[in-house]
This record gives C-alpha cells, sequence and structure tokens, in this order.
C-alpha cells in the first residue's frame, strides 16, 4: 500500500504550514516573461565581464547574415549599459530597453504578491485583450525596428 510508510523508509517529506506560497508558479504567459525579462536582467550584468573574459559575443544573426538589423537590435547593449549606469548609452542603442524595464519591474512586483498570496491567481484574458496585447507588442517591434533601420541609416 503506497500510503503507509514501510519500516526502516524515511517518513515523506511535507509542506510546512505556510510553505504553499514557496511552490508558486509562473500560472500566466506575462508572468513567464516576466521571468525571462529577470534573467535577461542578471543576464545583463554578467554578459560584459564574460565577453571581455572569453572574447565571445553575442552577434544580431540577421544584421550578420544580411546587414539589416532586427527590431531588437542593440537590446544587448542597452541591457548593459543600463546594467553599468550608463542610461544615454543604453538609450542611444535601443530606447526600447525603457518598455522592457518598466514590464520587468511591474511583473517581478505581480509574481512577489502572488507568490506571497496577496494577489490573485492569473485568470485566462478575453480574446479581445489578446488581440490588444498582441497588437501592442507588433507596434513596439515595428517603432523599435524602425529606430534601428534609422540608427543605421537604412532609412
Amino acid at each position: 500500500m503506497p500510503d503507509q510508510q514501510v519500516a526502516g523508509e524515511a517518513a515523506p517529506l511535507a509542506w510546512p504550514v505556510g510553505a504553499r506560497a514557496l511552490a508558486w508558479r509562473p500560472g500566466s504567459t506575462a508572468e513567464r516573461l516576466g521571468l525571462t525579462c529577470l534573467a535577461a536582467a542578471g543576464a545583463s550584468f554578467v554578459y560584459p565581464a564574460l565577453s571581455r573574459t572569453t572574447g565571445l559575443q553575442a552577434p544580431c544573426l540577421l544584421r550578420l547574415l544580411t546587414g539589416i538589423p532586427c527590431p531588437f537590435c542593440g537590446m544587448t547593449t542597452a541591457a548593459t549599459s543600463l546594467a553599468a549606469g550608463e542610461p544615454a548609452a543604453a538609450l542611444a542603442a535601443n530606447p526600447f530597453v525603457l518598455v522592457l524595464v518598466a514590464f520587468t519591474g511591474l511583473m517581478a512586483a505581480l509574481m512577489l504578491a502572488r507568490a506571497l498570496g496577496l494577489a490573485r491567481p492569473p485568470t485566462p484574458w478575453a480574446p479581445a485583450s489578446r488581440r490588444a496585447a498582441w497588437s501592442l507588442g507588433v507596434v513596439l517591434a515595428g517603432a523599435s525596428w524602425l529606430f534601428q533601420l534609422h540608427r543605421f541609416g537604412l532609412i
């Protein structure tokens, strides 16, 4: 019987009272994107030292193969510049990094509130809200691409 403890075996671990919040997992796409942004923020502090030490770079493959920058070109430079405390250099590389910083901060606060039980769990978005979010993402990516094309003198 699986519920009974066999003599000589350790008792199964039980969650302590109140530890339910510790078992929190991201439940929405926005939270998963927020976690990805938090990981990227951490990498922006590590990447410059790693790049100096190893000589490895993270080039934009589209720009490398075609000469055309992608909408996210400059994002690594912008993130590492922000991490180094150089906001002017970050904005010159890709001003849309501020959108990601705001989103990351908002999602980090929301995820912490949910993990502590202070905010309710996510609910599915209505189709109209999903379309609006996708539309906003497309508009921001398009604006970023126009900025990059201008920055590299292609328009």
